[in-house]
């Protein structure tokens, strides 16, 4: 049987490594955290968005970022401290404006295929995760706003996704607890939120029920394409230096994905963009009543949020160009309370656990998926602010890329998918 290394734990990882097993791959999962999704995959904004795709390559968001430059609460700050990554990353990303409207509809499509095989996933595994399916609530404060909504669902529909435009009487039936001046709205009815966090630790559970091996705790030193496969040196849970070998490996490793690539003799130009959330604990009956039940993106604030539950409340926004910096700043955190203080001020903000993600991101915003240059070399990585929405369509796909390679080692059912 071919063994497949995967390099990381978060919602890639795990999602990639279920497939493998399904496709009777010998798995070996490697992640330098004690348990799977500690990182990006911890405690993000929850949606699972299809009606989120439209790739940030838009010369709207040029206009808007330098307008934000030197403003500290910004929804996207971006460090002026030199740095050749980021600024050649910027450059590129610049130079995918033209690829904005391909690159929307094939994002929304992916989008829309991951929906039914992480629901599909979640039934065979019995996997609980607060998991809502009414949809999401996209809100704009402007007609020129507006306006650029409706362009961009265009492009949304011509990726498969159903949006519903609303007026504002439209927006308080759907939320109600909702304030604030807003002149229209969509909703994404086909569109869920849930917990990436939970997903993916149970997901992980049943990976390891199924034969995967989870060396967690590894810091991976090296990955060496060799003669006979793929050879990995990593430092254990005690420290002791250990090398494995492998038929091939599918890096997952988010930000870490493109120190690995080089070694792999790929180029792999992810920069990490920090994200932060707030998760605020409603600990008393009049806030699980006026906190929203429908999850919402407010497109001024750049904010996404989702009801975890009866008891958390997510919020989740910003996008941060810092290099690898995981600190928690709290003029990036007083934005997000500030806004469900304004937003929803029934809610009490006494108790709320903030964090920050390093998103791994492309210039093209979109993933990396499928071979390298040299065999048994393998990516499910790259995905931004989309890895917990189109996860479950990008493992299908690099399962089929490694089966294309190797053939289906062992027939087995494959009980996830849909009859």
């Amino acid at each position: 049987m071919n063994s497949i290394a995967v390099i990381g734990a978060g919602i890639t990882g795990v999602t990639t490594a279920y497939e493998l097993t399904q496709r009777g791959f010998a798995v070996t999962v490697y992640d330098r955290n004690r348990y799977a999704a500690m990182d990006t995959s911890f405690a993000n904004g929850g949606q699972l968005s299809a009606s989120n795709a439209e790739v940030w390559n838009h010369p709207a968001t040029i206009a808007k970022g330098l307008k934000w430059l030197l403003k500290p609460d910004a929804p996207l700050s971006l460090s002026l401290a030199p740095s050749w990554h980021k600024y050649s990353w910027l450059a590129e990303f610049i130079g995918n404006i033209p690829s904005y409207r391909a690159n929307t509809i094939e994002t929304a499509r992916l989008a829309v295929a991951a929906r039914q095989r992480m629901r599909d996933i979640a039934v065979a595994e019995k996997i609980a995760f607060d998991r809502d399916d009414r949809g999401i609530l996209h809100v704009y404060a402007t007609a020129p706003e507006m306006a650029h909504a409706r362009r961009v669902s265009e492009l949304l529909a011509a990726g498969g996704v159903e949006r519903t435009e609303l007026d504002t009487d439209g927006i308080w039936r759907l939320e109600p607890r909702l304030q604030g001046d807003f002149v229209g709205g969509f909703h994404t009815p086909g569109d869920a939120t849930g917990d990436i966090h939970l997903f993916t630790t149970e997901l992980a559970a049943a990976c390891a029920r199924q034969g995967a091996e989870f060396r967690m705790q590894s810091e991976i030193l090296g990955c060496r394409r060799g003669v006979a496969g793929v050879a990995i040196s990593y430092r254990d849970a005690e420290g002791a230096l250990r090398k494995a070998s492998h038929a091939a490996v599918v890096v997952c490793a988010g930000v870490g994905s493109r120190d690995l690539a080089r070694g792999l003799g790929d180029r792999l130009n992810i920069y990490p963009v920090k994200g932060y959330s707030i998760t605020v604990n409603l600990t008393d009956d009049a806030s699980r009543t006026a906190a929203p039940e429908l999850s919402l993106l407010d497109d001024a604030a750049k904010i996404v949020t989702s009801r975890l539950g009866p008891d958390r409340f997510r919020v989740a926004g910003t996008a941060e160009f810092a290099g690898v910096n995981r600190d928690i700043r709290a003029c990036r955190i007083r934005p997000l309370v500030d806004w469900v203080n304004r937003c929803f001020p029934d809610v009490s903000t006494r108790q709320i656990v903030p964090w920050a993600g390093l998103r791994p991101m492309m210039p093209s915003m979109m993933p990396r998926v499928g071979p390298g240059r040299h065999a048994g070399v393998f990516y499910n990585t790259g995905h931004g602010h989309l890895g917990w929405t189109l996860s479950a369509a990008t493992a299908e796909l690099v399962a089929q890329s490694v089966t294309a390679h190797f053939g289906t080692p062992l027939a087995r059912s494959h009980p996830a998918r849909a009859a």
